[in-house]
């Protein structure tokens, strides 16, 4: 079981040669970035709790988002997560991004046509759509993968080629804004050409 609460972040200070303006700057705009990541109930524990501190690492802003605001949501494991706000409640203009984490909970969060509506929208505007393992569940429902290349879990493959997906067998696959990935092995990957893509849209 992958015990959160035993995380202590050492504050070891990394420097960043004066000359390299566009690190720099990129970091910066991170700061700033808004990201969603999506939750439900049986959703698998490292890929949540990974890039959820991975990201913050960067600067970025992580909101938890799910069907209902200030609600408990618990893993496969039993690890608890609390919402932040509800997927009625929010607006994609205000978010840079989404993460939709895999297990059982994009079966679940898929049925909510608010949750869909914003993967659509922040799909259209160019941001970072960011889906791991059964994550991509999820894109399917919310249209966008007609002609794009992308990975999943190999159960769901199917799912994916059915809704117009390039399948591919990969660690990670990266179509523009859209970033997928196979499995919690691939989390380094995934988090990796997540923060590019994200950093691409933050300082065009």
């Amino acid at each position: 079981m992958f015990h959160v609460a035993r995380f202590v972040p050492l504050a070891i200070p990394i420097p960043i040669s004066p000359g390299n303006s566009r690190a720099t700057e990129t970091q910066m705009e991170l700061e700033k970035a808004k990201i969603a990541l999506f939750v439900d109930n049986l959703y698998e524990d490292l890929e949540v709790w990974y890039p959820f501190f991975r990201f913050q690492e960067e600067g970025a802003h992580l909101v938890v988002i799910a069907a209902e605001p200030n609600t408990v949501y618990e893993s496969k494991h039993g690890y608890p997560i609390k919402s932040q706000q509800a997927y009625r409640d929010i607006c994609s203009a205000e978010f840079d991004g989404v993460i939709i984490p895999g297990g059982y909970a994009p079966d679940h969060i898929r049925r909510y046509a608010k949750a869909t509506q914003f993967v659509h929208d922040i799909n259209k505007a160019g941001k970072l759509v960011a889906a791991i393992c059964h994550g991509p569940w999820v894109l399917c429902s919310a249209g966008i993968l007609s002609g794009r290349r992308a990975t999943c879990f190999f159960a769901i493959k199917d799912d994916l080629i059915n809704a117009g997906a390039h399948y591919e067998d990969a660690e990670i696959v990266v179509d523009r804004n859209l970033v997928t990935s196979r499995k919690p092995d691939d989390l380094p990957a995934f988090c990796r050409a997540s923060i590019r893509a994200l950093a691409a849209v933050s300082v065009a």
